[in-house]
């Protein structure tokens, strides 16, 4: 396991003002303030979630994390490349004595406010493409909008009409269409079920991060209609650039092949300890 150089960039702040940032090291202050943090991200579309400790934060930090619906961003990696790894709403934030230090737990949710706070009054007659009633869902809830390479949509012959919760209106028209919805950092992914969201793979190997020897295991139906399937669970270097729905290369002394991404635990400490992903694949045709 790599120790050397974790770096990480931790912001806060109310949406639209002003916050802070920590993490930054320089030669005169080479260590960052401790950091613990264990992020859950599954290819489903209940809200991924994030526990991130800090150590001995100064009182205005405090006042900024305790703002309704301030949102946290946290980037990781190692020297110089960090990447995006948990954007979300804190839901929960404590601090207790850790015998001379202060610790602070931060509970966060991905999408919180867009999925809470989004109603939509949706009309539209005649003929309308799915793709065009999902885009305005989304611009309603103020979120980035991004298709799988090869979604499709229907054209509902009878219009379409619907007041209430975004979410409800975002499940109605993406069943429609036998798509699926997810937030993901902030960004709404709308794909075709089982499907990822580019054709481009990314290679994971011992070269590029890969720990120790894929585990084999063995999911139920996912929905897709093929039932049970063998996947393999993988563990590697912390890398933010890998997400849910992507197309990995695996290449392994155990297993090759190319899989879909279903879940990624991400489990940090800049001091000591874990510094890495682990992630659960479903094969795929390439």
């Amino acid at each position: 396991m790599v120790q050397f150089d974790r770096q990480y960039r931790f912001s806060a702040g109310p949406a639209g003002g002003s916050g802070f940032e920590i993490g930054t090291t320089t030669p005169e202050s080479p260590t960052a303030l401790h950091i613990k943090f264990s992020i859950e991200k599954a290819d489903t579309e209940t809200p991924n979630t994030s526990n991130i400790s800090l150590w001995n934060l100064n009182p205005e930090h405090l006042v900024i994390l305790n703002q309704k619906d301030c949102v946290v961003t946290l980037r990781a990696g190692y020297d110089n490349t960090m990447t995006l790894i948990f954007v979300g709403v804190v839901t929960h934030i404590e601090t207790t004595l850790d015998g001379g230090d202060r610790e602070t737990v931060i509970e966060l949710t991905d999408g919180r406010i867009e999925l809470r706070d989004t109603y939509v009054a949706l009309s539209y007659s005649g003929i309308i493409n799915t793709r065009k009633i999902i885009e305005d869902i989304a611009a309603n809830m103020g979120v980035t909008l991004t298709f799988s390479y090869n979604a499709q949509f229907v054209n509902l012959e009878n219009g379409f009409s619907f007041i209430g919760h975004g979410r409800t209106a975002l499940d109605k028209a993406c069943a429609s269409s036998d798509l699926t919805w997810q937030i993901h950092n902030g960004v709404l992914q709308v794909k075709a079920k089982g499907d990822t969201m580019t054709q481009q793979g990314y290679l994971l190997s011992t070269d590029s991060g890969l720990i120790g020897i894929p585990k084999k295991i063995t999911y139920g139906d996912d929905g897709t209609g093929v039932g049970e399937k063998t996947g393999w669970e993988v563990e590697y270097l912390m890398n933010g650039a890998i997400v849910i729905g992507d197309l990995i290369r695996l290449e392994s002394k155990v297993v090759t092949g190319y899989f879909r991404i279903l879940t990624i635990e991400m489990d940090g400490d800049n001091l000591e300890g874990d510094w890495s992903c682990t992630a659960r694949l479903i094969e795929v045709e390439p």
